[in-house]
């Protein structure tokens, strides 16, 4: 028995490919989300403030970034009640970290089930240690430490990539969570401007 001829040898190795593959398309993803939501809002406001509705949504439109979404949201609705603004932003923003979070789910999972592969390779690398030296009559010291270090670095395996996994997702998550907090705050600050615009507006 060989390490890679195991099954569970190949199932935590496919496991660890496609957690990389997910870790690099989340990470570049996340990152293109963050850009200074600040610089952008005050560049939309000031194009709101000279009345150009149009040239506001065109600069979210060329904006790549969950924050533009949600303040082209705001600004299409504009002049729509408060509630049905509110509900068009925060339905958007929930769309946003909602496309944000996919595949994250997938991280998690594998660095859960991985020990728990590794470990059932263990204990079947150990029962067909036991069925091979009840089968022949003389067996060397070299071959049951063979058969033995092959059922436990699939272990070691498992836990291995248990640890690199959690760590990936973790240090995603707190992207993730960096990023909602700047939509929120974003999202915040174009309604509380809007709100103020319509009772100029009004007053006027």
């Amino acid at each position: 028995m060989t390490l890679t001829g195991s099954p569970v040898f190949w199932i935590l190795l496919t496991l660890a490919v496609i957690a990389i593959v997910t870790y690099f398309e989340r990470f570049m993803d996340l990152r293109r989300a963050q850009i200074d939501y600040r610089d952008f809002l005050k560049g939309v406001i000031n194009v709101l403030d000279a009345g150009n509705d149009a040239e506001a949504l065109a600069i979210c439109e060329d904006t790549s970034a969950p924050v533009a979404s949600i303040v082209e949201s705001a600004v299409r609705h504009r002049n729509a009640p408060a509630r049905v603004l509110r509900e068009a932003v925060d339905s958007q923003g929930r769309a946003e970290i909602g496309r944000l979070d996919r595949r994250l789910a997938a991280l998690a999972i594998i660095g859960q089930v991985a020990p728990g592969i590794g470990l059932l390779g263990t204990i079947i690398g150990f029962i067909k240690t036991i069925l091979f030296v009840n089968s022949s009559e003389m067996v060397s010291r070299a071959e049951l430490l063979s058969v033995a270090m092959d059922s436990l670095v699939s272990a070691a395996m498992g836990i291995a990539l248990a640890v690199a996994v959690t760590i990936m997702y973790g240090s995603l998550r707190v992207r993730l969570e960096r990023t909602v907090v700047e939509l929120e705050a974003a999202a915040s600050q174009i309604l509380g401007y809007l709100a103020t615009s319509s009772h100029k507006e009004a007053d006027a």
